[in-house]
């Protein structure tokens, strides 16, 4: 079988070569992908185009996401911080894109499809991430 995968495999090493900051943000990033977050806001925002689309809108929103986890404050930072950096993280929606996406795309009645996180909770804990059997050992409410 062919890996399909938008960037390749991560490989970890202490030999200095191919050395990236931020590897987090790619691993956020592909744990959106194989969830399925990344295809159940695409296939909710996919009514608001007119044609095909260059990046699919549920990549941009994960790729936002993912910037923001990492700390960026702004929409140019997803830029920032993923621009030189193509090789690991795969090509980036322009910022221009993205602001479309936020500004226009996800709107009252687009924004419960993108909200629903409960399909990617459950392919994550399916493939083994599920919380310990007992809930929680903390006394907050969790953020599931």
């Amino acid at each position: 079988m062919k890996n399909i995968a938008l960037a390749s495999r991560v490989k970890v090493s202490a030999d200095g070569h191919g050395v990236v900051s931020h590897a987090g943000m790619g691993m956020l990033r592909e744990l959106a992908d194989r969830t399925g977050l990344s295809a159940q806001v695409t296939a909710a925002l996919a009514d608001t185009y007119r044609g095909p689309w260059v990046y699919a809108p549920g990549d941009v929103f994960a790729d936002l996401a993912a910037a923001v986890a990492d700390g960026a404050d702004c929409i140019d930072a997803v830029g920032q911080l993923c621009g030189d950096r193509e090789h690991v993280f795969g090509a980036k929606a322009s910022t221009t894109t993205m602001w479309r996406l936020i500004d226009q795309r996800i709107d009252a009645a687009h924004l419960p499809g993108c909200a629903q996180r409960g399909l990617g909770r459950g392919a994550a804990w399916a493939a083994g991430a599920a919380p310990p059997r007992g809930g929680c050992t903390s006394t907050s409410t969790p953020p599931w």
